[in-house]
């Protein structure tokens, strides 16, 4: 008995000296020897977080950056250069590519432009990306220029949660503790965030102190750096999401990082999730028989609080109606082909234009083109005359593009999921 009253006294003095050492050094700064927290690669998030982890590498956030999106690196590649090269500028303004302030922050916190030369860099928007923002300034500086991605935020090296960890109490009430309130705990996997430095199956994990931000991480101002407004060079707004959403009280993450399971989806699904672009429009077709012809009616609701589509401009829907016999044969269609051209009401897109009025690419558009995209939670008709002879079915088919069909056309190095027309809503009227 005395053995293991011994051993009992040893256990708890070992544990008392323990906490107490980490009650009088509170692991909140990181160890000279340590990465900055925007150099952490989401690798070492990745033994905690598996799950999350897995949802984040397949997000497009994962994938933003030249070297893993061919949409966005076949523009990067035209306004600025290699993405793997070292002091490479903008060509239209000679300054450090504005565009990587959004793509690559990691990067741009280093004002590197190698993107390759650390996983985080290459890693795009990863989890430290997000969990360094500390407070959103605004989309717009003192001097009325748009700030742009990490321009809009102050940062810390301190990792921000929506929650924290909150221990002031626990260390308060541990004080006067005999056993420093060590001894619930001992058992529990090691917490970089809470305890420093520590070992986690064989491997060694920097410390990554966490604070509480319910503020800024639960709002629509963790996204709207990014996501706001984006304008070119002649102060064209390319992308204007914030602009769209301006006046809604639903925030992002509630459509965008939902809870499933009791855990919030790092998968953040936007123009490249089809089960987010189903769930975004109502569309239901009607068809009924007036003499020689056929009174179609398309209905589409836009469930989104923005427009629809939203984000980079070149993103488009479009609707194809047809009329079928009893053989499966199309007697109608409101288009041969993609609408654009045949049934403009049919084509749901943000253009851009020149000096002159005609189409242009987004780096060289001076002025607005048309807007016929649906407006937030919009409600639009659609009304079409069939020829009744022969048909004994109307079907309706909605597709999302991510690019207009000239940059279809234009950008053949593209992967065929890219380019092709995404179904995302179809209906059916049998007469």
């Amino acid at each position: 008995m005395e053995a293991v009253s011994a051993s009992r006294i040893f256990h708890v003095l070992s544990l008392l000296f323990t906490s107490l050492i980490l009650f009088v050094q509170p692991a909140t700064t990181l160890a000279a020897t340590d990465e900055p927290l925007h150099q952490v690669s989401s690798e070492v998030c990745k033994n905690c977080h598996k799950e999350i982890y897995k949802q984040w590498k397949g997000s497009m956030h994962a994938q933003s950056t030249a070297l893993k999106d061919p949409i966005h690196a076949t523009f990067y590649k035209k306004v600025v250069g290699s993405p793997v090269e070292e002091g490479v500028k903008h060509k239209a303004s000679g300054k450090y590519p504005i565009c990587l302030q959004c793509h690559a922050p990691n990067a741009a916190v280093d004002k590197t432009t190698k993107l390759d030369a650390k996983p985080a860099y290459t890693e795009g928007v990863n989890c430290v990306a997000c969990h360094t923002l500390a407070k959103f300034k605004g989309t717009t500086g003192k001097d009325g220029k748009l700030l742009l991605g990490l321009k809009a935020y102050e940062r810390k090296n301190e990792l921000q949660g929506p929650q924290g960890f909150n221990q002031g109490l626990t260390k308060l009430t541990a004080s006067d503790d005999l056993f420093g309130g060590a001894g619930a705990d001992d058992d529990s996997k090691p917490n970089p965030h809470t305890d420093g430095e520590v070992e986690l199956d064989g491997k060694k994990i920097q410390a990554l102190p966490m604070a509480g931000n319910p503020g800024l991480m639960k709002t629509n101002a963790a996204c709207m750096g990014c996501h706001d407004k984006r304008n070119n060079p002649h102060g064209v707004p390319l992308c204007q999401t914030g602009n769209e959403y301006a006046g809604s009280n639903v925030n992002c993450q509630s459509c965008h990082m939902p809870v499933a399971g009791g855990m919030v989806d790092h998968g953040m699904g936007g123009g490249h999730n089809r089960a987010m672009l189903k769930r975004s429009v109502v569309f239901t077709l009607d068809a009924v028989k007036n003499g020689e012809n056929l009174n179609a009616t398309v209905k589409l609701k836009n469930m989104q609080p923005h427009s629809l589509p939203t984000g980079a401009p070149f993103r488009n829907i479009y609707l194809k109606l047809a009329a079928y016999d009893a053989s499966g044969n199309v007697v109608w269609q409101n288009a041969e082909g993609h609408p654009a051209n045949s049934d403009s009401k049919a084509y749901f897109a943000y253009l851009l234009a020149d000096d002159k009025g005609d189409p242009a690419m987004p780096p060289k558009a001076t002025q607005l083109g048309v807007d016929s995209r649906l407006k937030p939670y919009e409600v639009r008709i659609l009304s079409y005359t069939i020829p009744a002879k022969g048909a004994v079915l109307v079907r309706g088919e909605l597709f999302y593009n991510l690019l207009w069909p000239v940059l279809v056309e234009k950008f053949k190095h593209l992967p065929e999921d890219l380019v092709a027309p995404e179904s995302i809503a179809i209906a059916e009227v049998s007469l």
